[in-house]
């Protein structure tokens, strides 16, 4: 007698039951794999992005704003402050920071950000050139491998930028072409999204549009490092990222609150940012957590009792079973391996269910954000969640299973 033969035979022979076994149980275990496969990939972006920078330095506003603009650039500037103001902290020289890298934005291209920096900022998430060379003059940029693939831009191509973060015609500065002089070996981080160039590339493209404070940066050496950005003073900048010598000085872990409550700038930490953020997204992941589970629950009920209203149907097929020479340890193992079948199935499509959500959520998310989400290869949440279905379907059919192991031949035949 095949067990496993008859077993989903018996599943199949009540369909409507059968989909809204599946249903729910799919639905319970799609819910939870999407969730947690969002969470692993926000982390992984977000952990990989901090990039080492313990604060960042910019213009009065929102502190999450300037740390999701600055840093993951996903949000708009709060705006900007002057090399004047700022150059305390860009000093090469200053005894607490390590490094200090501005920032210039406010442009785009087809909605990839252009980012007025220096060389400095390729050591923060370790890239490398690939093809080219880094931007050495006004006017010239380093792309991301991302930005390079899918805007097919190669070494020598030329475009406008756009005024903001936006794709819009309207807004582009036409007068003003940027070249492509490298390309970036791809690293995992925010680094393959961004068209990098020197600040003064910035200023340039504006002062174009705006004549009335034109400046003529022509003649200017090109802007690099922080001790040729110096010697701007009026000039201005977004932001900038800051790495300390030491990150338990006690004057440095102080440092953003004297900037915040002396000076007209701001000064945000990262990491603190981010796990306030993470702290007011959990409250609506745990309630679709929650959602997840109670669904799981109500589908190993749904299971429960589809198997036992089943043996109420087929007493009389299980009597004659064990007339047939079937052991009591046979009945109990089919109606076992009902169970498992359902929960097997169910696992099955809610993690197909759950891949094709996260495929959704992943192109909306590099539309939106111009990030890049990976679906991965079955891992180790996969695996967990079939163990917790197998689990759960063995505990909805154990019940049902041992009715089936102590029927009564005589009672039910006389029944019959």
């Amino acid at each position: 007698m095949n067990l496993l033969k008859l077993a989903w035979k018996n599943v199949i022979h009540r369909p409507l039951n059968l989909i809204l076994s599946i249903i729910l149980f799919s639905l319970g275990i799609g819910l939870i794999n999407f969730l947690l496969m969002i969470n692993d990939q926000l982390t992984e972006k977000f952990d990989k992005n901090l990039a080492g920078i313990d604060m960042v330095i910019g213009a009065k506003g929102s502190p999450l704003q300037m740390i999701l603009c600055n840093m993951y650039h996903i949000d708009n500037p709060t705006g900007n402050v002057t090399i004047d103001e700022a150059k305390a902290f860009l000093n090469p020289k200053h005894p607490l920071i390590k490094t200090a890298i501005p920032l210039s934005l406010g442009d785009s291209y087809r909605a990839y950000r252009i980012v007025g920096t220096t060389h400095q900022f390729l050591e923060l998430y370790n890239a490398q050139v690939a093809e080219g060379n880094l931007f050495s003059a006004s006017m010239e940029v380093t792309i991301g491998a991302t930005v390079a693939d899918l805007l097919d831009l190669n070494i020598g191509d030329q475009f406008s930028s756009s005024h903001g973060f936006m794709e819009d015609e309207n807004l582009e500065h036409g007068d003003s072409k940027l070249r492509v002089v490298g390309i970036l070996a791809p690293t995992g981080s925010v680094a393959d999204q961004l068209i990098l160039t020197s600040p003064q590339t910035v200023w340039d493209v504006h002062a174009h549009h705006d004549e009335e404070h034109a400046h003529d940066h022509t003649a200017m050496a090109p802007i690099t490092s922080n001790t040729a950005l110096l010697d701007h003073p009026d000039e201005e900048i977004t932001s900038i990222l800051v790495q300390f010598k030491n990150k338990t000085n006690f004057q440095a872990l102080n440092m953003p609150r004297g900037i915040n409550d002396n000076t007209d700038m701001q000064a945000a930490t990262p990491a603190y940012e981010i796990n306030k953020l993470f702290s007011m997204i959990g409250v609506g992941t745990r309630a679709l957590e929650m959602l997840a589970y109670i669904i799981a629950l109500v589908s190993a009920i749904s299971i429960f009792i589809t198997l036992f209203k089943s043996l109420q149907e087929r007493k009389y097929e299980l009597a004659l079973l064990r007339v047939s020479g079937a052991s009591p340890a046979k009945l109990l193992s089919m109606v076992i391996l009902e169970g498992l079948i359902l929960g097997i199935i169910g696992y099955i499509v809610g993690i197909l269910i759950s891949y094709i959500a996260f495929a959704a959520f992943a192109g909306q998310a590099e539309a939106s954000y111009r990030y890049s989400f990976s679906m991965g290869s079955f891992g180790k949440n996969e695996m967990i969640l079939l163990a917790v279905s197998i689990g759960v379907a063995f505990i909805a059919a154990i019940i049902p299973a041992i009715r089936a192991w102590k029927t009564d031949i005589h009672e039910t035949l006389a029944a019959g």
